[in-house]
């Protein structure tokens, strides 16, 4: 699968720049799904390959260091399934992971739709509209992190 690495850096710095973050240091890893099934396990004790995972090393008032990682192979499979390119899945992913990095949750229902609207707000910078089905649930990113703000 071909990555388009700086759309995915763009997103990345458009959701730090609108979330007024000044100095980001974000690692972003496209990865298969045997690795972040092992990330999913040892970080979060679930047995199974997810789409995005997301870290916050540091956060202070308007400087960030974290991690997003995201599944190259699940990205493939759910395009396939909602009609749309990997690349595409891929970068909603990165989006849904960044969100996350910068305080989104999305585990209740007001907050998850918060969560949809801000993705549809990135993913149309890029003319793209999300192809998950509002009912599709838990949607990108259904893990918890281990650290005191969770994640989903």
């Amino acid at each position: 699968m071909a990555i388009d690495r700086r759309q995915l850096c763009r997103a990345v710095r458009l959701v730090l720049c609108d979330e007024a973050i000044a100095e980001g240091r974000i690692s972003l890893a496209i990865v298969d799904d045997p690795t972040i099934r092992r990330l999913h396990r040892q970080y979060l004790g679930q047995d199974e390959a997810t789409d995005v995972l997301s870290f916050t090393l540091e956060r202070f008032a308007a400087a960030l260091e974290g991690e997003v990682i995201a599944s190259a192979e699940t990205a493939r499979r759910a395009a396939r399934r909602f009609g749309w390119s990997p690349a595409d899945e891929l970068l909603l992913y990165v989006i849904h992971g960044t969100l996350h990095l910068v305080g989104q949750g999305d585990d209740s229902p007001a907050a998850r739709a918060r969560m949809r609207a801000r993705e549809r707000h990135y993913l149309a910078q890029f003319g793209l509209a999300p192809r998950y089905r509002q009912q599709r649930q838990p949607g990108p990113g259904s893990a918890k992190r281990p650290s005191p703000n969770r994640r989903s």
